[in-house]
């Protein structure tokens, strides 16, 4: 029986890829290269990222695919009512950058509430104890944190910030009920807005369907806590920035930290630009952790399930 065909369209973990190797005739082809249409009209299968469109155009050019791997956790750049009309299989990484966000999202926290500067070099007993008196923080456990998304990386944030005696606030599109059968620490279910109103930390984890767009708008921003620090390490198009800049522009003691945005990168006329003592703008880095990429990049192993004829284990539908 001979190799199927697999075309690689954005980077993935080496040994990875040569696991797949061994088992397809690979071809990788960056999906926004010339030639790409060729390539697609040959293979029986594909594994892409986050800037691969898979869509009815992409569909109509690649007559023998049977199945798409997603390296990664989101499918907002797949048309998945498309995908299972035509009978191509979709398969995906749900849990392999859980930990590495949780990590990262509680990194900034941690960075923005306990800020620290290192001495670059040996100095006097005036700067030493004037540098120790600058970096003052705030405990955590002081603080209430809202969750807005309480699926897999929700649930574990909470988890953390419940360790760190943080009170934690939730909301989500699940039944409150079937919520707490799901985790075993406090939360409380809160409406949208006693979330906004009542957190001091705000973070955003819900996915990226269609309704979710502009999640966070101006009657969003405006119910939140004038002091709050907003992160977004989800998804870009949650949130308006023209609302979130009007709300920081308005609340001189609020702080934003977005690791992700719509598009990518941000463009020079981003009004977020001007606001960048109280704005970290983050290269979407939450999920660069070298486990967190190869967890995503073994989705190979479940494109070759379905082109062997067995059950992939992380099936989008």
């Amino acid at each position: 029986m001979s190799k199927p065909t697999i075309v690689i369209t954005e980077t993935l973990d080496p040994i990875c890829q040569a696991w797949l190797k061994e088992r397809a005739h690979v071809i990788w082809h960056m999906h926004d290269q010339l030639g790409i249409d060729d390539i697609l009209a040959q293979v029986d299968g594909a594994v892409v990222r986050t800037y691969t469109q898979v869509n009815a155009q992409l569909l109509d050019k690649a007559p023998n695919l049977k199945v798409i791997g997603r390296a990664g956790v989101g499918l907002d750049n797949f048309d998945l009512p498309i995908c299972e009309q035509r009978d191509v299989r979709v398969v995906y990484t749900p849990d392999a950058n859980t930990q590495a966000v949780v990590e990262y999202v509680f990194g900034l926290i941690l960075d923005h509430y306990r800020p620290r500067s290192p001495m670059q070099s040996c100095i006097a007993d005036k700067e030493f104890h004037q540098l120790r008196k600058t970096q003052v923080g705030l405990q955590i456990n002081e603080l209430t944190l809202g969750i807005l998304g309480f699926g897999r990386i929700g649930k574990r944030i909470g988890q953390v910030a419940h360790a760190f005696g943080i009170k934690v606030l939730v909301n989500d599109l699940i039944d409150e009920f079937a919520l707490h059968d799901l985790v075993d620490y406090p939360f409380e279910f809160v409406d949208k807005d006693m979330l906004y109103s009542h957190c001091d930390i705000l973070t955003v984890q819900t996915d990226g369907r269609k309704d979710n767009h502009h999640l966070l708008n101006r009657d969003a921003f405006s119910k939140l806590n004038p002091n709050c620090l907003f992160i977004n390490a989800a998804r870009g198009m949650l949130v308006s920035d023209a609302d979130l800049a009007a709300w920081l522009s308005k609340n001189p003691q609020a702080h934003a930290i977005l690791d992700v945005r719509d598009p990518e990168p941000p463009q020079s006329d981003n009004p977020l630009w001007s606001l960048t003592d109280r704005v970290k703008m983050l290269p979407h880095l939450a999920s660069r952790t070298d486990i967190a990429l190869q967890n995503m990049s073994w989705v190979v192993k479940d494109v070759m399930a379905v082109l062997e004829g067995d059950d992939p284990k992380y099936p989008a539908f």
